[in-house]
């Protein structure tokens, strides 16, 4: 059975929203968007694109799905990011989005934890999922995440979309955690099984 990491920017207080830009995610009046960006290091590119050279999938909620694309689709080939995201396949969890905007995409609308397990059966590499926080909450309730890898940032921000649900219990094992000089600490964790 495939695996499905979720894989997360994560500040000490569990806040996930909006990593990467100012304007990415404003809902609840969220203000900090781009936090990540003053702690970047070319190591924390390199531990994604390892990640990667595992993983044939991504499934991701109708927001993340849209951010990606737009950055991702129009990047031509032989960009070494554009061709790391843009080569595997891509699910999305959408009932509005009717028409993909990005390669290789299939919309899950319907019976959404039934496709995952579905998903997850068929023969593959790595399912990835990052950002969409209510997909990961509902991949949490249904016992489908079987490894996180978050990056957890140096600062707390207060309020925010949380990367863990705030009900359930989900108990994972420390698989290996690295520094980055800019304070960021990568933590690799693998769901307990019972």
């Amino acid at each position: 059975m495939r695996k499905l990491i979720v894989s997360e920017f994560m500040t000490l207080d569990g806040v996930m929203q909006a990593p990467g830009g100012k304007d990415e995610d404003r809902d609840g009046g969220f203000e900090h968007g781009g936090w990540t960006i003053p702690y970047w290091h070319d190591d924390i590119g390199k531990s994604f694109g390892a990640l990667m050279a595992d993983t044939d999938a991504f499934l991701l909620g109708r927001r993340t799905y849209v951010t990606h694309a737009e950055a991702f689709e129009p990047l031509p080939p032989g960009d070494p990011f554009g061709d790391m995201m843009n080569a595997p396949k891509h699910y999305v969890v959408s009932r509005t989005l009717k028409d993909p905007i990005w390669r290789n995409t299939t919309i899950i609308g319907d019976n959404v934890i039934e496709s995952v397990r579905a998903l997850k059966a068929e023969p593959g590499k790595n399912i990835l999922t990052d950002g969409s926080s209510q997909l990961v909450h509902a991949l949490f309730a249904h016992d489908l995440v079987d490894e996180l890898h978050l990056l957890l940032y140096p600062l707390a921000l207060g309020r925010g979309k949380r990367v863990l649900p705030a009900e359930g219990l989900t108990k994972f094992s420390l698989k290996s955690a690295h520094p980055y000089p800019t304070g960021v600490v990568g933590l690799h964790y693998t769901r307990q099984r019972s």
